[in-house]
Formats: C-alpha cells, structure tokens, sequence
C-alpha cells in the first residue's frame, strides 16, 4: 500500500522529490493458504505496474524473490540498508531475520514486536525506526471494537491507495482480483493494518529524511552492528552453558 501511495504521489501529483527506493519482497505460500497467495500476486502485479512505467521506474523499482531459502537469504541481507519488521505488535512474527539484517548493517523500520523490542534496546531507540502501537494497545482496540472502515474514510490517502487496488491498472481488468483483499482490510483487517498504516508512512519520511544525510546513516548503521553482540552464536551458547547445561569451559 506505501509503495502505491508513492507510485501515485508521481503519477497524479506529479511529485519530484521522492527518495529512489528498490523495495525487495521475498517469500512463499502454502498451497491451500489463499490469502498469501493473493498478497504475493498484489506484490508481483503492482512490481509490474511499477517496473513497465518509464515515468515511475526510474525512481522506484518492485522486485519480488520467490521461494524464499537460507541460500537466497544470503544474497540477500548484506544488500539491504533497510530492513522493514511491520509485524502487528503482539505477534512475535518479527525475529531472526531482523537480527542478521541487522549484523549485516541494515537500519530497522519496525513495530514493538518479537525481537524488534530487543534490538532496539540494545542499539538505542535513537538508532531505530518506530511505528505502530504495542501490545497492550493492540489488546485495548479490539476489546474495544475496531472499525476498519471508519479508519478508511477518514484518511483520504489511505482511500486512494485502497481503492486502487480494484483498478484496472492494477488489476488487469480483473475487477475480482484483489476484491478479497480489499474487502478483508475494509471489513476485518485482523492485524490492525490501517490502525498503524499512517504511523508506519510518517515513520518512512522520516527514513527518507535520515537517507539524504549519509553521514548520519553511516553512524547509525556502524551502531547497529556494534551493538549486536546479544545476537551473536558466541553470546547464545554461553547461556546454554550457564544457565542449562551448568557447563564451564575445558582449558586445553
């Protein structure tokens, strides 16, 4: 949804100034699992729209890695410089990968969730950036009855880029395509998307922002990897030793 809002921030707006992006997505599906599925198509189809449209490829650029395997992940992670960990606080879906974004000296935009809350503890939250609500925010909205659509017409950006989804540029003519996505986020959107959906754009400028200065993208990625020695093998199995096997070290 951020990268169609950027796509027609050029198209209709006519905007200039948006920071050059190439946003990587890399993944599978379980063949039953449907909705995957379709969010892997949503990704390879706005990569399309994007990547075939010389007045918008030349600044942003969509590429999805199928079959996501630790080989891939390799080529991967020392070629980000950021690593996006949008997990719905409360989830514990964001962990491992975000750590070895981080060793390899990927930046992390993120929620507090899973090993996000950590890592930004260790590297200081100065050096992290934050959106989205926490756990017990999370927990109080859908006690309290949450109401995508509401959220939806009254963002009117936010409408834009959710109604494009059933545009024809996007769907190929194909006004059913994305239909039970839209309708999913309109009518239940389990992990509070549109909730933390403009905390998460704002949090972006703010990546741009920083992006423009290499000097202070510089610092804040040697901090990252400097600061991740409670990520590291070494530090892991020292923990094993004292704390499960009651082991010490053999002097040989």
């Amino acid at each position: 949804l951020h990268i169609l809002s950027l796509y027609m921030r050029i198209k209709k707006d006519k905007e200039t100034g948006i920071t050059p992006t190439a946003f990587v997505f890399a993944g599978k599906a379980a063949p039953g699992y449907f909705m995957a599925k379709r969010i892997i198509k949503l990704i390879t189809a706005v990569g399309d729209l994007i990547n075939n449209d010389p007045e918008v490829n030349k600044i942003l650029k969509v590429v999805f890695l199928p079959n996501f395997s630790v080989k891939l992940a390799q080529q991967v992670y020392p070629g980000a410089d950021l690593s996006e960990q949008i997990s719905m606080a409360g989830k514990e879906a964001s962990g491992t990968g975000n750590m070895k974004f981080a060793l390899n000296g990927a930046l992390t935009v993120g929620t507090l969730d899973g090993a996000n809350v950590e890592i930004r503890e260790e590297v200081g939250e100065e050096n992290f950036f934050l959106f989205g609500l926490t756990t017990e925010e999370v927990a109080n909205k859908k006690a309290q009855g949450y109401h995508p659509y509401k959220i939806y017409s009254e963002n009117q950006k936010l409408k834009r880029v959710i109604d494009f989804l059933m545009a024809n540029e996007l769907t190929n003519r194909d006004p059913e395509l994305f239909r039970s996505i839209y309708d999913n986020l309109l009518n239940q959107d389990p992990y509070l998307l549109l909730e933390d959906y403009q905390s998460y754009v704002d949090q972006m400028e703010q990546v741009y922002k920083v992006w423009q200065d290499p000097e202070q993208w510089a610092r804040m990625s040697i901090l990252n990897v400097a600061n991740r020695g409670k990520f590291t093998s070494d530090r892991s199995i020292q923990d094993y030793c004292e704390k499960i096997w009651k082991v010490k070290p053999v002097k040989v």
